[in-house]
């Protein structure tokens, strides 16, 4: 699980995301990305019921981001909001598929330290 200062909690850090940020695409999920004046960065999740009824499976695609942002937490540049969108289609996904669409995403956003 990650860290509660790594995590977007509150609607108005969502909506600020949402009304300044940039949006990028790939595979199954959607990047959005903001600046938030802080020393950390922090990630929120959306997986909707478009994807599943079952709040498991929901659950389950959340612990899975979550778990591989995690690992990579220390790479990124810090001062950035980001929300991960999931896309009906990414259930059918295994674990290591949606690492590699992450690294795509997050090479497209430039938020990763080189």
């Amino acid at each position: 699980m990650l860290l509660k200062e790594n995590r977007l909690r509150r609607k108005k850090d969502f909506d600020n995301v949402f009304k300044d940020g940039r949006s990028f695409k790939e595979d199954f999920l959607i990047l959005r990305i903001g600046k938030n004046n802080l020393s950390e960065i922090r990630f929120g999740f959306i997986v909707s019921q478009k994807i599943s009824k079952k709040a498991t499976v929901r659950n389950k695609i959340k612990r899975r981001i979550s778990e591989l942002i995690r690992q990579k937490i220390e790479k990124f540049k810090k001062g950035f909001d980001v929300i991960l969108i999931a896309v009906p289609g990414i259930e059918m996904e295994d674990f290591w598929e949606i690492d590699e669409t992450l690294e795509k995403l997050f090479k497209k956003a430039k938020i990763k330290k080189l």
